[in-house]
């Protein structure tokens, strides 16, 4: 990067572009029980159809339809009590017209049942004998053999992140171990003399390490497992060997207080001797986060973030989240999936064209409506951050947003 490239902002959508390039992290086995969260490495097609025969999604007894109709309160008809099904047994019994077999929910439904009548519907007259009130569908309150998931049937995509619900699908597939990528290992390098560690009373002119725990509980939160690697004072042989160490244990670096234009910030410098390097970014038109650097070592994303708190936040909500989740295998299809809250403006927000405002706001409710109420403030104000709920994008290419204007949170 020449003199005359430094600091030449790239658009938002550009550097997007740019993340999506970088390649995904390895895959692994884990064990179905520690799998929520996780990004599936593989399509799951089903091995069996389920269920696997026609069961009672209700208690009752199992008939055959027509066998029912016509019955009512005030006509009921009585049926053959021929025996029961037990949970977990195949039945030993059949059912022929007029007949009824006893059966609970999920029980297995006897050879000649076609329906399952419920017990609120029936009064047993004696051990052998029940009348039933009201008249039956064929299949009614019945599951039939594949009903739910067909055998060869596709039933999850890779690169979509395991919920609960799909754990229940692979449990019920016997699926034990679950092909998943792994978690990505983002390592944290705090940058800069004034910085000291968090235990520290800092001295004139210093600050306590707020910026890596903060990047640390995100990194955790969006699916990553964070690596902290320590304070690198304004000393290039330093930040060097911290930036290696961090290349050779991680998946991607954040350099957080590495994006300033300081005599004293040897970042740039640093990303441009390491390995295979190139800069990228440096610079993107979005505030706050302008001065952000984006640099590949060896096919490894590495940030600079700013120092300021609330914009080394912003930039790993719009930008580092992205890149974390696409090296951890989320499918384009997935990315932003409910993170996004539709809202009304509460009032009035100017913004500079050229740039992507992102701006701090907390959602409050009124009655039916949800508004996004802006949490003005400078950019090292971290408490703005603990009073926001999400952020609003104002487009480079908008003046502003007015009062009562639609807008999309970005939820934290």
């Amino acid at each position: 990067m020449t003199e005359k490239d430094f600091f030449r902002v790239a658009k938002l959508k550009a550097v997007l572009e740019l993340i999506r390039s970088l390649p995904c992290v390895g895959e692994e086995a884990v064990a179905l029980d520690r799998s929520v969260g996780r990004i599936l490495a593989q399509d799951v097609c089903s091995s069996i159809d389920l269920p696997e025969f026609n069961r009672a999604t209700m208690d009752g007894y199992a008939v055959q339809a027509r066998s029912t109709f016509g019955a009512s309160e005030s006509m009921p008809a009585l049926f053959a009590v021929a025996g029961s099904v037990e949970m977990g047994e195949v039945p030993t019994v059949s059912v022929k017209a007029g007949e009824a077999v006893r059966i609970a929910t999920g029980g297995m439904l006897p050879d000649g049942a076609d329906s399952v009548v419920m017990v609120e519907h029936t009064q047993a007259l004696d051990a052998h004998t029940v009348e039933v009130f009201k008249s039956a569908a064929p299949l009614q309150h019945v599951m039939e053999i594949g009903e739910d998931i067909r055998k060869g049937e596709k039933i999850l995509v890779k690169g979509s992140r395991l919920r609960p619900q799909e754990m229940g699908v692979l449990a019920a597939l016997g699926q034990a171990h679950v092909p998943v990528y792994k978690q990505p290992v983002l390592a944290i390098i705090s940058s800069g003399d004034e910085i000291v560690p968090v235990d520290q009373t800092p001295g004139i002119s210093q600050l306590r390490d707020v910026n890596a725990h903060s990047l640390a509980g995100l990194i955790s939160l969006s699916g990553g497992i964070p690596l902290y690697l320590g304070i690198a004072k304004d000393d290039f042989d330093e930040l060097d060997r911290l930036c290696r160490q961090a290349l050779a244990q991680a998946d991607m670096v954040l350099i957080s207080g590495g994006s300033s234009v300081g005599s004293r910030d040897f970042t740039l410098e640093v990303l441009q001797g390491l390995p295979d390097a190139e800069i990228l970014v440096h610079g993107v038109s979005i505030s706050p986060g302008k001065p952000t650097i984006l640099a590949r070592s060896r096919e490894k994303a590495m940030w600079g973030l700013p120092g300021q708190v609330t914009s080394a936040m912003v930039v790993f909500h719009v930008l580092v989240r992205p890149a974390l989740e696409r090296i951890g295998g989320l499918s384009e299809s997935e990315l932003g999936r409910g993170r996004h809250v539709p809202a009304v403006l509460s009032r009035n927000l100017a913004s500079v064209q050229g740039r992507d405002d992102h701006v701090r706001v907390r959602l409050v409710r009124q009655g039916e409506q949800l508004y996004a109420e802006p949490v003005l403030g400078k950019s090292g104000l971290i408490h703005t951050m603990v009073k926001a709920d999400g952020l609003v994008r104002i487009a480079r290419d908008s003046e502003g947003l007015d009062k009562g204007a639609p807008v999309e949170v970005m939820l934290f």
